[in-house]
């Protein structure tokens, strides 16, 4: 009789999607508090609200909504029933998605183009749109050559990038309460830290998976034969 088969366990099944539902809720409940705190800073439109971008409210507007675009479709696109259920509406909020993202991303020129922000600050800045151009065209790239896995990990990428301000707001005041002062280089620091961070963990992650994966069949494939 041949080997046997390695066949993942209805229990590995069902913690691996318990432990994806959790932290895709995290990043929903961080996100809806991101916009919260948004909309309490620019829901009056008023000077003393904006302080350094009133004379720069168009920009920012147009980066807040594509940005808010792609904060809300990104946990739509992970859910892994109904895209597949739908798959032309999977397809017009990912093209939605991109195109926030591209607003936002050209919106940010702007702001860049138009800031007195120190150079260390403007630089991390544009850094963040950078990745999240670059890990989003790297997901359609994927996605228009039929690669779903290579599309997946790029979109997962992408949406950590998208979630690079909500981090910022988190890092900023935990910087400040530890005593530290808030200093441009020290800003520019936590804004790359704030998208930097976690693709490092997703690619921990990643690595992590594929070698338990190949531990799991090289113990399968190395078992005793069935009687």
């Amino acid at each position: 009789m041949p080997n046997a088969v390695p066949v993942p366990s209805s229990n590995s099944r069902a913690l691996q999607r318990l432990g994806w539902g959790l932290l895709w809720l995290a990043m929903a409940g961080l996100s809806v508090h991101f916009l919260l705190a948004i909309h309490t800073q620019y829901g009056q439109v008023d000077p003393e609200h904006y302080t350094m971008y009133w004379a720069r409210r168009g920009w920012l507007w147009l980066h807040i909504g594509g940005g808010v675009l792609g904060v809300v479709l990104g946990p739509l696109q992970f859910l892994t029933r109904w895209p597949k259920a739908r798959p032309h509406l999977h397809r017009w909020l990912g093209r939605t998605y991109i195109g926030g993202m591209l607003v936002a991303c050209a919106a940010a020129v702007g702001l860049i183009a138009t800031s007195p922000a120190p150079a260390a600050i403007t630089t991390a800045f544009a850094g963040t749109a950078l990745a999240w151009l670059v890990t989003a065209l790297v997901a359609m790239i994927g996605i228009r050559h039929g690669n779903i896995t290579r599309h997946r990990r790029w979109m997962t990428r992408a949406y950590l990038v998208t979630l690079a301000p909500v981090l910022f707001r988190l890092l900023l005041p935990a910087w400040i309460a530890s005593g530290r002062a808030p200093t441009p280089d020290a800003i520019a620091l936590l804004l790359w830290s704030s998208w930097t961070i976690p693709l490092l963990l997703h690619a921990l992650v990643l690595a992590a998976c594929a070698g338990w994966r190949s531990a799991r069949s090289s113990t399968a494939t190395g078992a005793a034969p069935l009687p």
